[in-house]
């Protein structure tokens, strides 16, 4: 099916594009609805040239080691774009994309997407600010994974989805409007599920986690001493 024109303006890319810019995008344009849990890519697939982007809910992004372990790369939310190899690249999937709930996908054909690029250039710019947003964060990761301790990734792992994704004021703190499930986290910061279950119980005073992914963060003083390195507060 075809995006809407409404659709497209979704797309954060996008958001410099004046209406009749999206029209002349929109017979290149494509919807694909995914269920829960089904993949919408494989590492290693080979992709059509086309831009991928989420139009709704929410997608997992992760590579699996030989042993078999998962390891999550990235959250994505609506509005974001994922599998750049398929446009800048070797065309080959560089991790496997699944659903995490029933999940809306669009794809712009990549010669409409240059050819927009040609006439509005800004769309490139926010292209390159997402890539080099995604390359800081996994510079960051792999130094945390290095040389940090894994209450000080969570915490981060926590001040990133607030920045990224905003939060809701609540009365007994500011809850993440991005709903991240323990094991989901676990595996991003580089530690098992029980690990993390604990250090959500050491800071339950600076940070509450509720069933369905909701975290809160009731103190953000010392979630950001937490974050610095400093001393975790008694529980």
């Amino acid at each position: 099916m075809q995006a809407t024109i409404e659709e497209l303006d979704k797309i954060l890319v996008f958001a410099a594009l004046t209406p009749l810019e999206l029209e002349q995008l929109q017979p290149h344009t494509r919807t694909q609805n995914y269920r829960q849990g089904e993949i919408v890519m494989h590492e290693g697939d080979r992709l059509p040239q086309k831009l991928y982007a989420l139009l709704s809910g929410s997608l997992r992004v992760s590579k699996t080691a030989a042993t078999g372990k998962e390891t999550i790369l990235r959250t994505l939310f609506p509005g974001e774009i994922f599998a750049a190899p398929a446009v800048f690249g070797n065309g080959i999937a560089p991790a496997t994309v699944t659903a995490e709930g029933n999940s809306q996908v669009l794809t712009v054909e990549r010669e409409a997407l240059l050819e927009a690029i040609r006439q509005n250039p800004e769309i490139a710019l926010r292209i390159l600010g997402v890539f080099n947003q995604r390359l800081q964060a996994l510079h960051n990761t792999v130094h945390g994974l290095v040389s940090e301790r894994a209450i000080v990734r969570l915490a981060r792992f926590i001040q990133y989805f607030a920045s990224r994704y905003g939060t809701e004021a609540r009365l007994e703190g500011k809850r993440l409007n991005a709903k991240l499930p323990t094991y989901q986290i676990a595996r991003t910061i580089g530690i098992t599920y029980e690990e993390c279950v604990r250090l959500f119980k050491s800071i339950r005073s600076v940070v509450s986690y509720s069933r369905g992914g909701k975290i809160t963060v009731l103190d953000e003083e010392a979630l950001e001493a937490i974050a610095s390195g400093g001393d975790t507060p008694e529980s």
